[in-house]
C-alpha cells in the first residue's frame, strides 16, 4: 500500500470566474480517503476556499494519483462543478492534460498507444493492461522525450487523449516496457529521492485556457 507523506503545501495557480487550478503536492491525497490520516485536496480546499467548501469533493473536478503532482481544476459553483465534471469525463471537450513523467530509457523521440486498462479484482491496486478490449476500457496516449537523462531514465511529455483511465500512464508506459521511476507497483527502479512514480501533472487546458505547474525539484 502506498502511503501518504506530505511534501508540501497546495498552491492556487490560477483563478478564474466560476473555477481554479490548485497545484497538488505528491503525497497528498485528492480526495479525502475514509480512515486515512493522509492530507487531501479536499480537506485543504474546505478550510481554505469558501466557495468550494459546499460542493460535492470540495468542488473537484478530476483526481491525481497520491504521489502524481501538479495541476488539478476545482470549481467554485455548483453550474461550473457540473459541467466541468463533465468536460473532464467526456474525448472532445476540449480539456488537455499533459504530463511530465521520468520513464524507463528507450522509448522514440515520438510516439503513441492506444491500449486497454481495466481493475484485477476488488482492493487491487494494479490495474491489468491489454491490446484489445472494451471500448470503456481504452486510453490513448501521445508522448514526446524531452530529455534523453545520463542516468537510467528520460524525462518525457505525455498527453491523455480523452478522459483517461486508472494508472494510465504509469501502466502504460510499463507495458511498454518502459516503468517510471519510483513505480515500484509496475516495477519502476526505486530511487532515494522519490517516494513514489515520477508523475507530474504539468500542463492543464480549460475553456481554452492553459495552466502550468512548475516541475517539482524531485523530478527536475
Amino acid at each position: 500500500m502506498e502511503t501518504a507523506s506530505p511534501q508540501s503545501a497546495p498552491q492556487v495557480l490560477a483563478t478564474f470566474m466560476d473555477w481554479m487550478v490548485v497545484n497538488k503536492p505528491a503525497g497528498w491525497h485528492s480526495v479525502q480517503q475514509e480512515g486515512s490520516e493522509g492530507s487531501s485536496i479536499e480537506a485543504w480546499l474546505r478550510t481554505n476556499e469558501p466557495h468550494a467548501a459546499a460542493l460535492d469533493e470540495a468542488g473537484l473536478c478530476h483526481r491525481l494519483d497520491l504521489w502524481t503532482s501538479g495541476c488539478l481544476a476545482v470549481a467554485l459553483t455548483p453550474e461550473a462543478h457540473e459541467r466541468l465534471r463533465h468536460a473532464f469525463s467526456q474525448a472532445g471537450s476540449g480539456v488537455r492534460k499533459i504530463y511530465l513523467a521520468l520513464a524507463g530509457k528507450g522509448l522514440s523521440n515520438d510516439g503513441r498507444f492506444r491500449l486497454h486498462f481495466e481493475s484485477r479484482y476488488k482492493r487491487s491496486a494494479k490495474v491489468s493492461v491489454g491490446e484489445s478490449g472494451s471500448a470503456w476500457s481504452a486510453g490513448r496516449c501521445i508522448w514526446h522525450v524531452q530529455r534523453r537523462g545520463p542516468g537510467a531514465h528520460d524525462l518525457v511529455q505525455v498527453e491523455l487523449i480523452g478522459p483517461g483511465r486508472r494508472h494510465q500512464i504509469r501502466a502504460g508506459l510499463a507495458h511498454l516496457g518502459h516503468p517510471l521511476a519510483g513505480d515500484t507497483l509496475y516495477g519502476g527502479e526505486p530511487l532515494a529521492t522519490l517516494s513514489g512514480p515520477a508523475l507530474h501533472a504539468w500542463k492543464l487546458t480549460v475553456d481554452g485556457v492553459e495552466v502550468e505547474s512548475a516541475l517539482p525539484p524531485a523530478l527536475a
